[in-house]
């Protein structure tokens, strides 16, 4: 026996250096069983050729099952001698789960009592040791270094598989290890659905803290380390919140916090090939350049993002934010091409993609459609069929769930009707538009909105009104209105 061998206390045999425990496996079932009826594996199982080759495949899950079945035996019962949970036993026999640690391994097959004929090395209690060596790899996380079993200075090659098979559960276990489980993904993806559809009727403020807070954490997971499938999703949900960051930050009127945003969400989207991402983010890059002074720029944004969108709501939002930047450059036959799409896009039919599944700001309903349209026609001065549009919008926020309706869109449309009014001189019927908006607290006063009336007030106070009281009146409620405060919301969020 080795000098630095360790040997059962029990029966004083040698352990296995894969047996952390102070007693073989025979005695510690042994031990176990005294208080508990003994589960038998008849000798025929052992000869079973599914059996024999299950093992030596190191299909655990498979010899589990097969064993269990030949034996008569239930999942508990193979739980309690191997020492595994009756549920991970579940999922390792459903091959959802598998057993890629060399310790628990070699727990298994000597708790199941497998014949020492059966078991490779370096479950064999007389197979040779491991000598270990220095191997450095690199996985998701930052400055990963294992130590490996080595391979070289081994003659003996069945020793030298049973390294090399050493090796590969090693590396499995290590990757495979992580800094996230799936439950807590899933509680991150629920925070961001949450968020999103808070986002059309919540206080700008509170979306702001939420979204920075979640985006923080989804930050200090990716520095972590998880296998390449959790880091896709946390990449994506990272993404996600940075998309909406953006929204937020173009609401708040600081173009070009949204831009650094977007930049990083593309950064995200390039890193792990996700096109729905990268749809959504040159939508939004098109969306915040149609409000800005590069409108031409919001058209060249579309143009590449419709590449990226082939159909659903997501091909309906580009088609819908290109009609209306065209509209704005007077582009009038670009703007009904664009319409043209989304009316084609509107009736296909596609699956949800991976943004438009956390709902709210990301997604296109119906009434966001119609306010869309409304708007490109409000742009084009076709102030019948924008009133038309804009009130078909305001109908359907106000007729469908309480938590869907945007109290941005449903402001900017009743100012599309207000405008149509104005421009037919039904001053009055612009009014009972404007009031609801003037009515709007001070937190939800998107900046956009704010330019928006600005851009009415200026209607107002056109020579052709200059007699109208009631015109006079309304510019001055109009004029000075004030978009989100938003140091005074930095103070108190």
């Amino acid at each position: 026996m080795r000098k630095d061998a360790r040997a059962c206390v029990g029966c004083a045999c040698r352990l296995s250096q894969y047996n952390l425990e102070d007693r073989c496996a025979a005695c510690s079932r042994d031990r176990q069983w005294e208080a508990h009826p003994r589960p038998s594996i008849p000798d025929a199982v052992w000869l079973d050729p599914d059996v024999q080759a299950a093992i030596a495949s190191w299909d655990f899950g498979l010899a589990s099952r097969l064993i269990r079945e030949r034996a008569g035996l239930r999942q508990d019962d193979m739980a309690f001698m191997t020492g595994l949970s009756q549920s991970f036993l579940s999922m390792l026999e459903a091959g959802s789960r598998r057993l890629t640690n060399l310790d628990k391994a070699a727990r298994f097959l000597q708790g199941i009592g497998t014949p020492d004929a059966l078991l490779t090395p370096p479950f064999r209690e007389n197979a040779a040791p491991v000598t270990p060596g220095r191997a450095t790899y690199s996985g998701p996380g930052p400055d990963r270094h294992d130590t490996l079993p080595a391979t070289h200075d081994v003659t003996d090659l069945n020793v030298l598989a049973a390294q090399a098979a050493g090796q590969s559960l090693h590396f499995a276990d290590e990757i495979t290890k992580t800094n996230v489980s799936d439950v807590e993904l899933e509680g991150l993806e629920a925070t961001l659905t949450g968020i999103a559809n808070d986002y059309v009727h919540a206080p700008l403020h509170k979306i702001f803290t939420n979204l920075v807070r979640t985006r923080d954490h989804l930050f200090s997971l990716l520095n972590g380390r998880q296998p390449i499938g959790q880091t896709r999703e946390l990449f994506l949900l990272a993404g996600t919140s940075c998309l909406l960051l953006a929204h937020a930050s173009q609401n708040l009127g600081d173009e070009d916090a949204a831009i650094a945003q977007l930049q990083t969400a593309w950064t995200f989207a390039e890193q792990v090939d996700h096109n729905d991402l990268r749809a959504w983010v040159k939508g939004t890059a098109a969306l915040i350049a149609e409000w800005s002074t590069r409108r031409q720029t919001a058209l060249d944004y579309t143009r590449q993002a419709i590449q990226l969108a082939p159909g659903g709501e997501t091909r309906i939002r580009i088609a819908a934010i290109e009609a209306r930047a065209a509209a704005r450059v007077g582009d009038r036959a670009t703007a009904m091409a664009a319409l043209e799409d989304l009316q084609r896009a509107r009736e296909q039919k596609a699956a949800p993609d991976a943004l438009t599944r956390f709902g709210g700001l990301l997604t296109f309903p119906e009434a966001k459609q119609e306010y869309y349209i409304g708007g490109t026609f409000a742009l084009l001065g076709e102030h019948q069929l924008a009133e038309r549009h804009a009130t078909a919008a305001i109908d359907l926020y106000e007729n469908g769930p309480e938590e869907r309706r945007s109290y941005g869109d449903e402001a900017l449309a009743r100012l599309d009707i207000a405008t149509a009014r104005i421009a037919a001189g039904e001053i009055e019927g612009a009014s009972e538009q404007l009031q609801p908006i003037l009515d709007l607290p001070a937190d939800r006063r998107i900046r956009q909105l704010g330019d928006a009336m600005h851009a009415v007030t200026r209607l107002l106070q056109e020579p052709r009104l200059a007699r109208s009281a009631v015109a006079r009146d309304l510019a001055d409620a109009t004029r000075g209105y004030q978009a989100i405060d938003t140091r005074t919301k930095a103070l108190t969020a």
